[in-house]
C-alpha cells in the first residue's frame, strides 16, 4: 500500500494520520470487526501539538497479508522538531509495514517497520540543524485476525479493557521513574509526583538503533483498546480510564477522556486512539515474534516469551 500524508492512500482503503498543523483533530472509522475513534488536542498549556496518531485500513489483499495498523507517537525536541518526529515516525512505520518488499510474519514486519522509522527520524535529526535532538515515543498495534501485535518505545501507553476480566496496562513505560518503581526504589505515590517522571529512557530517533518491546494478545468480541500519549495517562487516573472504557458508546468514551484530561489541567498535548471489537473476529494462529500475553483464570495477565530473538 502506497500512502500519502494527506489522509488517503493511492489504493482502496483508508489511511488516517493527524493532527498535522491542527490544534484539535478527530477522525472515525467503522468497518470489518472494529470501530475506531482518533482524537488529538493541543491541551491548555502548549502552543503547538507534537503528538501524532495513525490508523490504517488497507485494501483487501494487503489486509489479508498484514492487517490493520494503529499507532500513537509523542514527539520531543520542541516546536516543529517534535511534531516532525512523531509524524515522520508514523509515516515511515506505515510505509514499511505494508511494503511488499518486507517479507515474513506480521511481528517481523512490525519490527522492521519500527527499525526503519527509527532510522528515518535519526537521519533527519542529524542532517538538519533545525531538528537536532528530536525524537518520539511510539505505541503501535498490528491487528491481524484475532491477534494484536504490540510494539512499544517510550512512555505512551496501550491499555485493554475486557468485560468481566478488567482493565490492563499492556505496555511498560520506558522512563527513569518507571524503572525505579519496578525496582522498588520508589512507590506509586512518589512516582506520580516525581520531578523527573517525564524523563524517558528510550525513544525513536535519538540513536541509530532502538530497543523495543513486542507483545501479542488474542482479542475477542467487546474488547476495547486505548493507545494514548502521556498527556492523557498523566492526567486521568486508571480508575477513571477503566470506567470510561466500559461505556457502550465509543464517541461518549472519547468525549469523556478528552474532557477529563482538560479538566485535570491539560498540561500536555492529549492524543489517543480507541478501537473496539464489535463483532466476532476471524480466528487466526499466533505468529511467532512477540511475547505472548495470556489471561489466567483470575483475569490476570501473564507474559510468555516467544523464541524469536529480540532486536535492537
Amino acid at each position: 500500500m502506497t500512502v500519502r500524508p494527506d489522509g488517503v492512500n493511492e489504493d482502496q482503503g483508508q489511511f488516517l494520520l493527524g493532527p498535522g498543523s491542527q490544534l484539535e483533530w478527530t477522525a472515525s472509522w467503522a468497518g470489518g470487526p472494529f470501530t475506531v475513534r482518533l482524537v488529538s488536542h493541543v491541551g491548555k498549556k502548549r502552543q503547538n501539538n507534537e503528538d501524532s496518531c495513525l490508523f490504517c485500513a488497507p485494501d483487501t489483499d494487503t489486509l489479508e497479508r498484514r492487517g490493520y495498523l494503529l499507532a500513537v507517537a509523542d514527539g520531543m525536541g520542541g516546536a516543529s522538531a517534535g511534531e516532525r518526529a512523531s509524524r515522520l515516525c508514523l509515516e515511515q512505520l506505515a510505509e514499511w509495514f505494508y511494503s511488499p518488499r518486507v517479507k515474513g510474519l506480521v511481528p517481523h514486519a512490525l519490527r522492521y517497520a519500527l527499525h526503519m522509522a527509527n532510522e528515518a527520524v535519526y537521519t533527519e535529526a542529524i542532517g538538519n540543524p533545525e531538528f537536532e535532538g528530536m525524537g518520539t515515543t511510539l505505541s503501535a498495534i498490528a491487528l491481524s485476525g484475532s491477534w494484536a501485535y504490540l510494539a512499544q518505545v517510550g512512555d505512551s501507553r496501550i491499555y485493554l479493557h475486557r468485560p468481566e476480566k478488567g482493565f490492563f496496562q499492556m505496555t511498560e513505560d520506558h522512563s527513569l521513574v518507571a524503572e525505579q518503581l519496578r525496582s522498588g526504589l520508589i512507590n506509586e505515590s512518589e512516582a506520580k509526583n516525581h520531578l523527573l517522571k517525564n524523563l524517558i529512557t528510550r525513544a525513536i530517533g535519538i540513536k541509530d538503533s532502538v530497543e523495543a518491546d513486542f507483545f501479542a494478545v488474542e482479542l475477542q468480541q467487546a474488547d476495547t483498546l486505548l493507545l494514548c500519549s502521556d498527556g492523557l495517562s498523566n492526567m486521568v487516573p486508571d480508575q477513571s480510564l477503566s470506567e470510561f472504557l466500559a461505556l457502550e458508546d465509543l464517541n461518549e468514551i472519547a468525549a469523556k477522556l478528552l474532557q477529563s484530561a482538560l479538566d485535570a489541567g491539560g498540561t500536555d498535548n492529549i492524543t489517543f486512539l480507541l478501537a473496539r471489537v464489535t463483532s466476532e473476529l476471524r480466528k487466526t494462529y499466533y505468529q511467532q515474534g512477540a511475547d505472548k500475553v495470556l489471561f489466567d483464570s483470575r483475569g490476570f495477565l501473564n507474559r510468555l516469551k516467544s523464541w524469536f530473538p529480540r532486536t535492537k
